[in-house]
C-alpha cells in the first residue's frame, strides 16, 4: 500500500509584476508639478507669486477678521457715506451728514417690518439671495425700460458696508462673496440692524433714525406704520423720492407697503429673526 501523500496539483497563482521605479519616471508629472517646476526655474516669476498669494491670505483672512468686528461693533462709516460726502464737496450742496446709529431694539419694529414688506420679503427665510425673485426679475427686465433689481436685504448690506460704488463683475462676486459671510457670521437680526443703520433714506441721510429725526421730528423707537412705511418707500431711490414731501407716487408706494405688512401678520414675521 502507497502511503505517500498526494501532491498538491493546485499551484499559487502568478505574483504580479512590480513596475520598474524607472517606469514612474517616465509618467508626465501633473499640471500643478509642472507649474510648480516652471515657477520655481524663475526667481522673479517665484518672488511675484508667493508675494500674490501672501496678499490673498492676508485679504482673505481680514476680511474675515473684520465681518466678525462689524458684528459686535456700530457701522460708524460706510464707503456710499464717504461717497456722498466727497460729491458735496464738488458742489453748491450742504455736507453735513444726518447719521445716528441705535440698536436694534431701539428702533420700532414698524421700520423693521416695513423694509422687510417693502425690498425683500423672503429675507427671514433665505440664506442670502432670493433665487426665485432674480429669476422673476429677469422675466420682467425683458419688457421693462427700466431693470429691475432682485438684490435681498444680506446683499444691499454688504454692498453698501463693505464695497464700492459701480458695476463689475469683481464687485458683483465680492458682493456675492461678503454676502455669504454675513449670512454665516452675523444672522439676520445683525444684517437687518445693520440695514437699518447705514440704509440711505434721503439727502446725505442714513438709517431710519437720522431720517426720524430730520423728517418727523422723533425717534426711531416711535415710528407709526404709515411712517415706517414712507421711509421704506423711497429706498428705491432716496435723492429722488422725498419723505417730507411724498409724491402720488410714493403715497401709493406707502399704501401698498402697508397692505404688505398687514398681509406678511405684523411684527409677528420678524419676531424670530
Amino acid at each position: 500500500m502507497n502511503t505517500q501523500r498526494p501532491s498538491n496539483t493546485f499551484r499559487q497563482p502568478p505574483r504580479p509584476r512590480q513596475p520598474h521605479p524607472s517606469s514612474y519616471r517616465s509618467q508626465p508629472p501633473g499640471r500643478w508639478r509642472q507649474f510648480r517646476s516652471y515657477v520655481q526655474q524663475r526667481p522673479l516669476l517665484e518672488r511675484v507669486y508667493r508675494f500674490l498669494l501672501k496678499t490673498f491670505l492676508v485679504l482673505f483672512l481680514g476680511s474675515i477678521g473684520y465681518v466678525i468686528l462689524l458684528k459686535y461693533v456700530p457701522v460708524w462709516v460706510t464707503p456710499l457715506m464717504v461717497s456722498r460726502w466727497v460729491d458735496s464737496l464738488r458742489t453748491d450742496e450742504p455736507s453735513k451728514l444726518y447719521k445716528d446709529w441705535r440698536p436694534y431694539d431701539e428702533i420700532s419694529k414698524e421700520a423693521a417690518l416695513a423694509v422687510v414688506a417693502s425690498e425683500d420679503q423672503q429675507f427671514p427665510t433665505h440664506w442670502g439671495f432670493d433665487f426665485e425673485g432674480i429669476q422673476e426679475a429677469i422675466r420682467e427686465n425683458q419688457h421693462r425700460k427700466r431693470p429691475r433689481g432682485a438684490s435681498t436685504i444680506s446683499q444691499q448690506v454688504a454692498k453698501n458696508v463693505f464695497l464700492w460704488n459701480g458695476r463689475s463683475y469683481i464687485r458683483k462676486g465680492l458682493e456675492v462673496y461678503f454676502t455669504v459671510l454675513i449670512e454665516l457670521i452675523w444672522g439676520k437680526k445683525r444684517i437687518l440692524e445693520v440695514y437699518l443703520n447705514v440704509a440711505e433714506t434721503g439727502p446725505m441721510t442714513f438709517g431710519v433714525e437720522a431720517a426720524s429725526q430730520r423728517f418727523y421730528r422723533h425717534p426711531a423707537n416711535s415710528l407709526t406704520r404709515d411712517e415706517a412705511a414712507r421711509i421704506a418707500a423711497v429706498l428705491p431711490n432716496p435723492r429722488l423720492f422725498s419723505i417730507k414731501n411724498p409724491s402720488s407716487y410714493i403715497q401709493r408706494r406707502t399704501r401698498w407697503i402697508s397692505r404688505q405688512m398687514r398681509r406678511l401678520g405684523g411684527q409677528r414675521y420678524i419676531r424670530n429673526l
